[in-house]
């Protein structure tokens, strides 16, 4: 490993008076998300200070040049990822819930410290391609399905997979080809038309017409209705649900891997109640993640319990798994970038002190890949061999990443 001393050493400079405020987890238009814009979601980790930020988009990530160079502008840390939404068949057919609580053997994936987002590789495009078309084809039947639903209830809308992606497009600031449509997006927009034609004290007769039952959201809430609206119609057992198209996990883990990233784990944990089975306890999670070749999880606490945080990060540092926190940022509440635990406590000092050593490892795994170097796993997903023990390995690319960060180093793309 030639770049073993990259960037300055942390030493004592990591202590948590100067550790720096990383969020690895935020969805960026056109994805849906808080911010209007790249510039907007740049602007606002400026301004609160956020030495580095990861991107999680789903399915297009067009839209990531734009915030390598804004964030570099800005002197943050850029730090590219992909989630993913798959199907663990053995866990589906056996009824275990992964870290989705009303669909079993649903998973989400992400990946961490991709390198080649500008120019995949064949692999890469192959499965990005059959993965997108997969989502696109489940959207559209989605807005079609929900669109009927309230037109049944009185309230005619033009709401359709065209229309709704050009609005996304034009709100974003980028070509209609970028946006990767997601329930949230059919969701905002009929709570828009619905607030555009219908007074708020008609709003909760056409929604329980649409739902089938009383709505319990506020009518002067557009977010609550959003999210109830997704809630009532399109998750399972919906009106308009559809069921996500078959992408299985060995073909999520692939699409990471070829984009030179880092399979990455989002924990739920206490954001499910009961916790998901696969998730329970957080020990036997470990396990089962390593046992599927998975070295990284993330948090996002604002879900969580401050001790259910520490402790699902204390098994996965025992276990020599990663561990980072975001905050995703994939409704219109703004909420703070730095992530904090459910309530708006504080994480502990541990906590924070694993989610900046998690940071640290992506941006020197991202660095080296991109400048093509040995990462913090290889093209199969296997740690990097050249040390003694898995602690001595973190602890080397922590320094570099700490090293990138803290100096706001470039970020690349490696072709």
């Amino acid at each position: 490993m030639t770049a073993t001393h990259v960037g300055a050493s942390t030493g004592a400079s990591d202590a948590a008076s100067s550790r720096p405020i990383v969020n690895t987890h935020v969805h960026l238009p056109p994805n849906f998300s808080s911010f209007e814009t790249v510039a907007d979601a740049v602007a606002h980790a400026a301004a609160e200070a956020v030495a580095a930020l990861g991107a999680s988009n789903f399915y297009d990530l067009r839209v990531y040049r734009a915030f390598a160079e804004a964030a570099r502008e800005a002197g943050i840390h850029a730090l590219f990822g992909i989630e993913i939404i798959a199907v663990l068949g053995d866990l589906q057919s056996a009824g275990t819930l992964v870290n989705d609580p009303d669909n079993p053997g649903r998973i989400y994936l992400c990946g961490k410290g991709i390198a080649r987002f500008e120019q995949p590789t064949p692999g890469a495009e192959v499965l990005m391609a059959r993965i997108r078309e997969g989502s696109d084809r489940r959207i559209r039947e989605i807005a079609d399905r929900s669109a009927e639903r309230f037109a049944a209830a009185g309230l005619r809308t033009s709401c359709s997979e065209e229309t709704i992606t050009a609005d996304t497009a034009a709100r974003s600031g980028v070509p209609p080809a970028w946006v990767a449509l997601q329930e949230r997006h059919v969701a905002r927009a009929l709570q828009e038309e619905l607030f555009r034609q219908v007074p708020p004290d008609g709003r909760g007769s056409v929604l329980a017409a649409a739902f089938g039952v009383p709505s319990g959201a506020s009518p002067t809430d557009a977010v609550a209705v959003q999210n109830e609206i997704r809630s009532r119609l399109m998750k399972a057992g919906g009106p308009a649900f559809v069921p996500e198209a078959a992408v299985s996990f060995a073909d999520a883990y692939e699409l990471v891997l070829e984009l030179g990233g880092i399979p990455c784990y989002p924990t739920l944990a206490d954001g499910a109640s009961p916790i998901c089975g696969f998730e329970d306890p957080p020990e036997a999670l470990a396990d089962r993640l390593l046992a599927r070749g998975v070295h990284c999880a993330e948090l996002i606490p604002a879900r969580n319990r401050r001790e259910a945080v520490d402790t699902y990060v204390g098994a996965f540092r025992r276990a020599g798994i990663l561990v980072m926190a975001g905050t995703e940022h994939n409704t219109q509440r703004r909420i703070p970038i730095e992530p904090a635990c459910l309530g708006g406590e504080e994480s502990s000092e541990s906590a924070r002190d694993a989610f900046w050593e998690g940071a640290c490892v992506v941006a020197a795994h991202q660095w080296l890949v991109a400048s093509g170097q040995p990462g913090y796993v290889d093209g199969r997903g296997r740690l990097n061999p050249a040390f003694d023990d898995g602690e001595a390995r973190i602890r080397a690319f922590r320094e570099i990443g700490a090293g990138l960060i803290r100096a706001g180093a470039p970020v690349r793309s490696r072709s």
